[in-house]
């Protein structure tokens, strides 16, 4: 009943939390006096027995059958065996819990890094909303290591949703008030190493995706070997809606992957290419759900999109497991085109256009402007080749002017005060 309903709890949840008995003679109270949609009274085990004696009907023992008369565990069919921690039922407690299961590696308050089997190493951020913040950042980093010397793989999942809403701000802003502009451009410097760090490491690594991941958390997936996405899963760079451009990594990968795109079609003209993943970043534009978030560019066709959230894990890990077994190998470092002046300078038409229609505001389009600049390289001419390390450096001098940009506070503080977006 919770799937359909897009409910947290099913009814007979919500009615045992509510207080089972006292519920329960409500609604016999409505059917005496005509109220309820059934004249059918409340069955008499409602009342009496095992389950008014449990207050519920579901219980660590199981859940009520009334066919059978007593509480019946859970079953046991193979689909299940799939699930390594499904979703608890209320009154539930014999269930393994992920943020003890397993074998733990290492465990700080940011990260808990464990193995179920080990083969494959599982990183799980433990932070708020799973925000990266530095010690993150040093989980991670610390994780592909131990990945590298000692698994097959690593594996990038939490048992609770989200995947991870991106880089911290409230971590970030006090650093930026007491030691300047610097402190911000040190943090950039490691959050886009660790974006590196994922993508050239020595062993697939595998990020396991349900619920949220926007700004640096969709960039930690995107930089990820492969993605096992939940099918509802919401993914996208969202940082313009604090006054920002995505400054780990997230734009370099637009560019990359328009070069790539490019040199797989008949076509020569990048800008193409370029066009829809600049619109999606610029436009902070989330894929709400997996197809639509690969549609975006931000899953790949090799990507595995998952049915059931409880599966994700599973799936993951076997996925590291079979990249492993097969061979698989990090991608060599190597240079790619880039559109240059000629396409910033048609995409500034474009923006100059949708600011003078009112659809923008001016620091919108400035933001967007910047945005375009680095997807497109910067004042170079059309198919120069660039670096991921070029690229990046563009990106974190873009993210720290925008960061001592009035507008852009305003943005921040609004977001971290009142949780919405400012419009400026």
């Amino acid at each position: 009943m919770r799937w359909g309903f897009g409910m947290k709890q099913g009814p007979f949840e919500l009615w045992q939390e509510a207080g089972w008995l006292e519920v329960a003679k409500m609604i016999q109270e409505d059917i005496d006096a005509g109220k309820a949609l059934s004249r059918a009274p409340l069955p008499e085990w409602v009342f009496k027995g095992p389950v008014a004696e449990a207050g519920g009907v579901h219980t660590a023992e199981g859940s009520w059958s009334a066919s059978k008369q007593k509480f019946v565990p859970r079953r046991q069919l193979p689909v299940y065996e799939r699930q390594h921690f499904p979703e608890k039922l209320l009154g539930e407690s014999n269930l393994p819990d992920w943020r003890t299961a397993g074998t733990t590696v290492a465990e700080s308050d940011a990260l808990r890094t464990w193995t179920l089997d080990g083969k494959v190493l599982i990183a799980s951020i433990r932070s708020k909303m799973h925000a990266i913040s530095p010690d993150v950042m040093e989980g991670l980093m610390e994780a592909i290591d131990t990945a590298e010397r000692d698994y097959d793989g690593l594996v990038i999942w939490s048992g609770d949703a989200p995947f991870s809403v991106g880089a911290d701000l409230q971590a970030t802003m006090p650093a930026f008030v007491v030691a300047g502009i610097s402190a911000i451009e040190g943090v950039e410097q490691e959050l886009q190493n660790l974006m590196l760090r994922l993508r050239y490491a020595q062993v697939p690594v595998v990020s396991a995706i349900h619920g949220m991941a926007l700004g640096g958390g969709c960039e930690l997936a995107v930089y990820s070997s492969r993605r096992v996405a939940h099918m509802e899963s919401y993914i996208g760079l969202v940082e313009v809606g604090v006054g920002l451009v995505p400054g780990a990594g997230g734009l370099t990968y637009i560019a990359r992957r328009a070069a790539e795109n490019a040199a797989a079609s008949t076509g020569k003209d990048l800008l193409p290419f370029l066009t829809e993943g600049f619109t999606a970043a610029a436009m902070a534009k989330v894929g709400t759900s997996a197809l639509e978030s690969r549609k975006l560019g931000y899953l790949l066709e090799s990507d595995i999109v998952v049915p059931h959230k409880d599966e994700v894990l599973f799936v993951a890990l076997n996925e590291a497991k079979a990249m492993a077994a097969s061979g698989w190998r990090a991608p060599n470092k190597r240079l790619f085109p880039v559109a240059g002046r000629s396409g910033i300078a048609t995409i500034r038409g474009s923006l100059v256009n949708m600011r003078d229609g009112g659809f923008i505001s001016d620091h919108d389009q400035h933001i967007a402007t910047l945005i375009a600049e680095i997807v497109c390289g910067g004042d170079v001419d059309a198919g120069t080749l660039v670096s991921e390390e070029y690229l990046m450096a563009l990106e974190r001098k873009a993210f720290c002017a925008l960061i001592q940009h009035p507008k852009t506070q305003e943005r921040i503080l609004g977001m971290l005060s009142t949780g919405k977006p400012v419009r400026n």
